[in-house]
């Protein structure tokens, strides 16, 4: 069955298999605003600009211009320069050993204080906070009331902050919370920002993080680490196989 062709630009088909593909090597945070049509339009008049200067290119004999010629030989180099580079820290590897070891030598890396979880509304003047834990009170939700009234950015999100430690938030704020009981609406609280109403959701007691949740970060700290090692011995190799001066 033949893909969906989405448009025609300079005779060349664009398919929408060829506008996912680019789509996929988009940052993952940018990939998760693809699933709005707008967004793969904008995309999409992207890869119809881009077939279109490549015709202009072609017709032009851009591709047989010396700019393009030594613009090619340049990229040519650096390419195999970055796969050389690649390929001497792409076999370093960490066993579990060694990250265990790592972890039992290195403890105090590993201790987390205590966490809240919370969400908030704010907004500038105190009537006006206890007008929203009113509503609230009445039977409208937490989330609701914040995309509704709270002039923080947090609003987009019901209000959410996720989790937070001591020192993160303003004394205020952050009292409030880590006092606070859990799934009740708290405040107003006074803060340099406004009057703030808190919805604490879940807390963490603080302490040691066990191995197998502080696996993957040292597992990457000592990946990164080895990587520098071999990069820095292959450098100093290179060097004393074709010199280096500086001037």
């Amino acid at each position: 069955m033949s893909e969906k062709v989405l448009a025609i630009a300079a005779g060349h088909e664009i398919t929408e298999g060829e506008l996912n593909n680019l789509i996929q090597n988009y940052p993952p945070e940018q990939q998760i605003y693809m699933s709005d049509p707008r967004a793969r339009e904008q995309v999409l008049e992207q890869l119809i600009a881009f077939h279109l200067f490549a015709k202009m290119a072609k017709e032009e004999g851009i591709m047989e211009s010396e700019e393009y010629k030594t613009m090619i030989e340049k990229m040519k180099i650096e390419l195999a320069s970055h796969m050389a580079a690649t390929q001497t820290v792409e076999g370093v590897t960490v066993t579990e050993e060694e990250e265990k070891s790592f972890y039992e030598a290195n403890k105090a890396q590993f201790v987390q204080g205590a966490q809240v979880s919370a969400k908030h509304i704010l907004v500038d003047q105190e009537e006006k906070a206890n007008d929203v834990a009113r509503e609230i009170a009445e039977g409208k939700s937490f989330e609701d009331a914040a995309r509704e009234h709270s002039t923080c950015p947090s609003k987009e999100r019901g209000g959410d902050l996720g989790f937070f430690s001591r020192g993160q938030m303003v004394p205020e704020f952050e009292k409030a919370a880590f006092d606070g009981e859990l799934h009740t609406v708290i405040g107003p609280v006074k803060t340099q920002f406004g009057y703030h109403l808190i919805l604490v959701e879940d807390k963490k007691e603080g302490g040691e993080t066990p191995f197998h949740q502080a696996q993957p970060q040292i597992h990457q700290q000592l990946i990164q680490g080895k990587q520098r090692e071999a990069y820095d011995k292959k450098i100093a190799e290179l060097t004393e196989k074709y010199g280096v001066e500086k001037k």
